[in-house]
């Protein structure tokens, strides 16, 4: 008699079993590795902060003082476009090169192109040159990798202090860097330990426009004609709804897309909402000359931003950090006293003579 021998394998109901339980793994696993990916791009992006410290003290130690936030030189009389001179907007990201391990950049922008019409020291910020579309990944956060284009991209604001009033021009700031204003260690009588430096902003392009429902992240773009803004500060909490903007506010986004112009409202912060909160202007300008604004940093990190101190560490902030009485009026950029805005306010000052405990 002939013995029939079986084949060994997987029913289906087997099969499907096994699959479910591979799914079950997967579906546990991402998230984790989501999350360990993050940890790893926000530790680069706090080691990038720590590179911008050392270049802003190695840039001290030649100078006696820090950079400004915007400056250069003046404009060129009868001169028009590019020819024109960079008209005292140019970023601090100009004299920081050297620091940064570009020291030939810097070098091909302080000769310009006489030749092609662009003079010694470079054109606008803003204008269209060969050597502004230079990427810097050094200047870029990597959790904000949206955008595949890094011409003149940068993810780092300077930290004006803690009022709305003037930031595009003010010279003495409350803050670390302002027009044509450059700060000493010697002026930072609140410490450089508990005075902000630096922080990070989302990149986001946009021209002035209303936004739909659930359009714009109040991380990215900037509400316009909030006209209240310098004396009750708070009213700018108004234009959002969850992360986003209230649906018809009209919204801009000047930010991380102009490296090398100084305008606060592409290299500027300001310590009054906390951080990830909506941004505003208080005039309609469609550009990034809105001389009034509020400019919280903002992230894609989870519950707050890196932020630099001026001794060159780097810390994480909370976005709930204390801000403080956000119905008091805005100080005025050459003001000496503590700020209203809570702890999160007098980070942001160099000599407001706050007491800062933890934060």
């Amino acid at each position: 008699m002939q013995r029939v021998r079986l084949k060994k394998g997987f029913t289906l109901i087997e099969l499907l079993v096994v699959i479910a339980i591979i799914a079950i793994l997967i579906a546990l696993l991402l998230p984790a590795v989501q999350q360990a990916r993050e940890a790893a791009r926000r530790t680069q992006c706090k080691n990038n902060m720590k590179q911008l410290g050392l270049a802003l003290h190695n840039y001290h130690d030649v100078y006696g003082r820090f950079p400004y936030r915007k400056g250069g030189g003046v404009t060129i009389p009868g001169a028009s476009g590019n020819a024109r001179g960079n008209a005292n907007r140019l970023s601090g990201y100009v004299g920081l090169l050297p620091y940064l391990e570009q020291a030939p950049l810097f070098a091909i922008i302080q000769a310009g192109d006489p030749a092609g019409g662009i003079p010694v020291g470079g054109p606008p910020g803003w204008a269209g040159w060969g050597p502004w579309n230079s990427p810097l990944n050094m200047l870029l956060c990597p959790s904000d990798g949206r955008d595949a284009d890094t011409r003149r991209a940068n993810n780092y604001m300077f930290n004006v202090g803690d009022t709305s009033r003037g930031v595009n021009n003010n010279r003495p700031v409350r803050g670390m860097f302002g027009y044509q204003n450059c700060v000493r260690i010697r002026d930072v009588t609140d410490g450089t330990s508990n005075t902000l430096a630096m922080s990070e902003h989302i990149r986001f392009n946009r021209g002035i426009n209303a936004v739909g429902a659930q359009e714009v992240s109040v991380r990215m773009g900037q509400a316009t004609a909030v006209a209240t803004i310098n004396t009750n500060p708070g009213s700018c909490l108004a234009v959002a709804d969850g992360d986003y903007f209230v649906t018809g506010t009209v919204v801009k986004g000047m930010r991380g897309r102009a490296l090398w112009d100084g305008q606060a409202e592409r290299n500027g912060f300001n310590t009054i909402l906390g951080p990830n909160k909506p941004s505003c202007s208080r005039t309609n300008n469609p550009n990034a000359d809105s001389n009034d604004s509020i400019l919280p940093p903002s992230s894609f990190h989870t519950g707050g931003v890196q932020v630099l101190m001026t001794d060159g560490s780097a810390r994480f902030i909370s976005d709930n950090i204390d801000t403080g009485n956000l119905a008091a009026v805005t100080p005025a950029a050459a003001a000496s006293s503590p700020s209203p805005y809570g702890v999160w306010g007098a980070l942001g000052t160099k000599a407001g003579s706050e007491v800062i405990g933890e934060f």
